[in-house]
């Protein structure tokens, strides 16, 4: 791989958090909720707008581990400010799927 690539990826913070909160967001042009998810006690809670309201509720996102960028500028998307972009992929059907470590990691483990 490129150094130069290689140290530009290395400068993303990917960060493990819990979802603590989520709500639909009735403002987005695309259907989405407002989560805030605990990164641990250096980062604190950290909110984010997610469009991934095909595969999960609210009350199911409570809990549920997931990996974020949180180095990224914010972003206002409508009245909200969004804090750290939520990772994802597309499944076969185009419906968002969250990333998540797979095992139990620290709040505000960062990506190795």
């Amino acid at each position: 791989m490129d150094q130069t690539t290689f140290d530009q990826f290395a400068k993303i913070d990917i960060r493990s958090g819990t979802v603590i909160a989520a709500e639909i967001f009735p403002e987005a042009r695309v259907p989405a909720y407002k989560l805030k998810v605990d990164f641990g006690t250096e980062i604190g809670i950290r909110k984010s707008s997610a469009q991934i309201t095909d595969l999960y509720s609210p009350e199911q996102l409570i809990g549920m581990r997931v990996m974020a960028v949180i180095n990224f500028p914010p972003r206002q998307i409508g009245p909200f400010m969004s804090e750290v972009l939520v990772l994802a992929f597309p499944d076969s059907q185009g419906r968002i799927v969250l990333v998540n470590p797979g095992v139990h990691v620290p709040d505000g483990a960062r990506l190795a």
